[in-house]
């Protein structure tokens, strides 16, 4: 069982890294770019949407939405496009996506901003 589930990381990893290699291929579709960007920058981003220091919901990001997502922006790939893409992330290294984390840090102190205002605004009127 812990076999299986070291192999299944294994693959999500390398799985997104083919996302990333999609994303800037000529030969997959553009809606196929657009999602897999989106996908593989969350997924090789530093920071989670979803901190995972937060009980059951903090690593239900990384257990279900990441996987979920790399698996439909799969089938958009056409198969040898894939199978190219899957060899070439097999021999290089992952990357790491600098703006995605910039994105989501800007999401998270406009959730914050967002949250202290309000809560300013509810007690403040009274």
């Amino acid at each position: 069982m812990l076999g299986k589930l070291k192999t299944w990381t294994r693959t999500i990893r390398r799985d997104a890294h083919v996302l990333y290699l999609a994303a800037r291929d000529a030969r997959v579709p553009w809606y196929a770019k657009a999602l897999a960007l989106f996908v593989a920058g969350y997924a090789l981003s530093p920071i989670d949407l979803i901190p995972d220091f937060i009980p059951v919901i903090g690593l239900l990001d990384d257990a279900i939405l990441v996987p979920l997502g790399i698996v439909i922006v799969l089938k958009l790939i056409p198969p040898d496009v894939l199978a190219e893409l899957r060899a070439t992330a097999a021999a290089t290294q992952r990357p790491v996506s600098r703006v995605a984390a910039v994105v989501i840090a800007m999401a998270w102190g406009v959730a914050i901003v967002a949250g202290v205002w309000f809560v300013y605004r509810r007690f403040a009127s009274q």
